[in-house]
């Protein structure tokens, strides 16, 4: 399987260029005025092979569909209390929705049943303090109380020191439905700031992972 990788909370236009050039699948930009990461910039170009996402905290639909224009956003990922119908509204808008939720060991998976049909993708974040950007993972054995088979991004805490990890969570049955992992704070230098040097060695572990996994 080839595991993609999404960097997100993409801010300064110049490091966009430096991580879009170790070309990750997905580059993420928080549209969240609460955020440190919140994103008021220019997007430069950047490869049509790179995906870029918006991220949204319960904003209006006409708010989300003014950015999605505005700077030409491939998907949506909803990560406040957005109901059904707002990503159903969205998807007929031809637009590809990843709703995101929040985990931990209480977590209620039968929520997810009412969302499997309203949108493309899930993706599952530690919970805690903020909507996201925590720096914190979860425990990943919790998903094989996932019974579903919407494809999901897992998310929380994720960085090159998490690799073997990874490596180990995709021997697992329950990892079947994971597509990507996406990373932020553990790969930053300020929020905002991603380093080069942790986000090519991050993408290079994933890559070589991929490599083995197709052997």
């Amino acid at each position: 399987m080839n595991l993609k990788i999404k960097i997100c909370g993409m801010k300064f236009p110049d490091n966009i260029s430096e991580t879009a050039a170790v070309q990750p699948d997905y580059l993420g930009f928080i549209f969240y005025e609460k955020s440190p990461r919140n994103f008021e910039n220019d997007i430069p170009n950047i490869p049509k092979s790179i995906q870029k996402v918006g991220v949204f905290v319960n904003a209006s639909l006409e708010e989300t569909l003014k950015k999605v224009k505005q700077y030409e956003l491939d998907l949506v990922q909803l990560h406040g209390d957005e109901s059904p119908k707002f990503c159903h509204s969205l998807q007929l808008k031809d637009i590809k929705v990843i709703k995101a939720f929040s985990i931990d060991n209480q977590f209620n998976f039968n929520i997810l049943k009412d969302y499997n049909n309203y949108c493309d993708y899930f993706l599952f974040d530690t919970k805690g303090t903020n909507h996201g950007g925590n720096g914190i993972t979860f425990d990943w054995s919790i998903l094989k109380n996932y019974t579903l088979d919407k494809p999901y991004f897992l998310s929380g805490g994720i960085g090159v020191e998490n690799s073997n990890e990874v490596k180990v969570f995709l021997t697992k049955d329950y990892s079947k439905h994971c597509i990507a992992i996406d990373c932020n704070s553990k790969l930053e230098v300020s929020p905002g700031i991603k380093s080069i040097e942790k986000t090519k060695q991050l993408i290079n572990a994933f890559k070589k992972m991929n490599y083995e996994n197709d052997l």
